[in-house]
């Protein structure tokens, strides 16, 4: 793969989850408010794109077939639980947010990142070690001051959400007091 190619895929699964939320809340809103429904549709996409194509891809490259362990196998299946795992909350969380659906993205994803460095600054898995192989390693200053800006961050975005909706609510508040003498 070429050196510069990792980066335009990370930028794609951005891209992707970014939208996911989004996505996710109009899935619910077309399906008449059914948010299971909206789970469903996401297993269907799961089981299209991470069941079909890599079957395809071991058909046509033989010598691109993963080498079965039991160590392979756990952890894959775990990450694919976790994945699964994950968009039935978000999916859960839309259902019960109501006017705070807009919260939800922001969580997760000041969240996961954050978490992910955490969890990796103290799990080394390896094949050659075990998967339970740990150690610390003390970060650079520069992880810290992005947590504390990944929650500054958050925390404006929840902020401004709040200032748009009040701002956006005194309009239409306006709005129908100029409307509401014209009537009479």
């Amino acid at each position: 793969m070429d050196n510069k190619m990792w980066l335009v895929y990370a930028v794609l699964a951005g891209l992707c989850w970014g939208t996911y939320v989004p996505f996710i809340q109009q899935g619910i809103r077309g399906l008449s408010g059914n948010s299971l429904g909206s789970f469903l549709c996401v297993g269907v996409a799961y089981f299209l794109i991470a069941i079909l194509y890599p079957v395809a891809m071991f058909m046509m490259e033989e010598g691109n077939r993963p080498s079965w362990t039991g160590y392979g196998i756990t952890f894959a299946t775990l990450a694919g639980a976790a994945g699964a795992l994950g968009a039935l909350c978000v999916i859960l969380a839309n259902r019960g947010a109501g006017d705070n659906r807009l919260y939800i993205a922001p969580i997760i994803f000041a969240l996961a990142p954050v978490l992910n460095t955490l969890i990796s600054l103290v799990w080394h898995a390896s094949p050659v070690k075990g998967a339970f192989h740990f150690g610390f390693v003390m970060p650079d200053w520069k992880l810290f001051l992005g947590v504390v800006l990944t929650g500054i961050g958050a925390a404006l975005v929840l902020y401004s959400k709040e200032e748009t909706e009040k701002a956006a609510k005194g309009t239409s508040q306006k709005a129908a007091a100029a409307v509401a003498p014209s009537q009479r």
